[in-house]
């Protein structure tokens, strides 16, 4: 056996064990979210009607260990490896990636909510600069800000409006926060349960029949264009109506009149009080 033989055989084993590895770390990603499901489970509140969701936030902010643990998770994945996944894997990633990081954000400031010096997650910005433009982690091998996730990447890489009940900016007003993390294996069905919950809550969004209206979380009103294109059947905010009027109504008679579509909506204010338990 020469030289040359062997060191080509060596060269060989070299690429095929770096290629495991590769593989193994590709894989090693887990999809299912475990431990951002734990913290969610552990500090996200239900209301008693099972239409809001509150956070713990001093108790994360005693011990946010786990969380940041996941988001370290998150910032370790690189874009390479983020290709090589299923579009609900990557939207998934993404819409927790929004959340967890939202909790940092919080948590990271949170003495100044305990002392009063902010009741928001805007009072967390500046002058010169929003909450969601400042760039506080890692994401895809880039320093990312909220924005990026929900606008540059969410936004525009998926066809999906729904996800608008799914990101959730730390306010009272702000869809619901699930207790578990979404999985891409069942991400329609809790895009569909969020949108469903969020539109049920009379207080985010209502049927006033006596006024021939309908009024939506400002949500709607500053995405409504995402409603408009067509994406997964809705070409107008009165689709989304339609397709979630049992949700809507609270009696038989409101159904029937949310059918005849004859209506105009209009917007409720946005609450951006922090998402607390103090504000149940």
């Amino acid at each position: 056996m020469t030289n040359k033989f062997i060191r080509t055989k060596m060269v060989c084993y070299l690429f095929m064990a770096a290629s495991m590895m590769l593989s193994s770390q590709v894989q090693a990603f887990d999809h299912q979210h475990q431990n951002f499901t734990q913290v969610l489970s552990e500090v996200v509140k239900l209301s008693l009607n099972k239409k809001q969701t509150r956070v713990d936030y001093g108790q994360l902010f005693k011990q946010p260990e786990q969380l940041n643990q996941y988001l370290a998770q998150l910032s370790a994945v690189k874009q390479s490896e983020y290709q090589l996944w299923k579009s609900d894997e990557q939207l998934s990633f993404l819409i927790n990636a929004y959340n967890g990081f939202t909790l940092q954000l919080i948590v990271q400031n949170y003495p100044k909510f305990q002392s009063g010096k902010a009741e928001s997650i805007k009072d967390l910005g500046s002058f010169f600069s929003s909450p969601w433009k400042q760039s506080f982690f890692t994401l895809l091998d880039k320093k990312r800000n909220l924005d990026a996730i929900e606008h540059d990447m969410i936004r525009k890489w998926f066809e999906r409006p729904r996800i608008h009940a799914a990101l959730v900016c730390a306010a009272v007003s702000c869809p619901p926060l699930r207790q578990e993390a979404f999985v891409a294996d069942k991400l329609e069905q809790q895009l569909d349960a969020q949108m469903s919950q969020f539109l049920s809550d009379d207080q985010r969004n209502t049927v006033k029949v006596s006024e021939n209206q309908v009024y939506l979380s400002s949500i709607f009103k500053w995405y409504g264009e995402d409603f408009e294109k067509g994406q997964q059947g809705f070409t107008s905010l009165k689709d989304l109506i339609k397709a979630y009027q049992g949700d809507l109504a609270d009696y038989p008679q409101q159904l029937s009149w949310l059918q005849k579509q004859n209506y105009s909506i209009r917007y409720l204010d946005y609450d951006w009080r922090l998402n607390d338990i103090a504000t149940f």
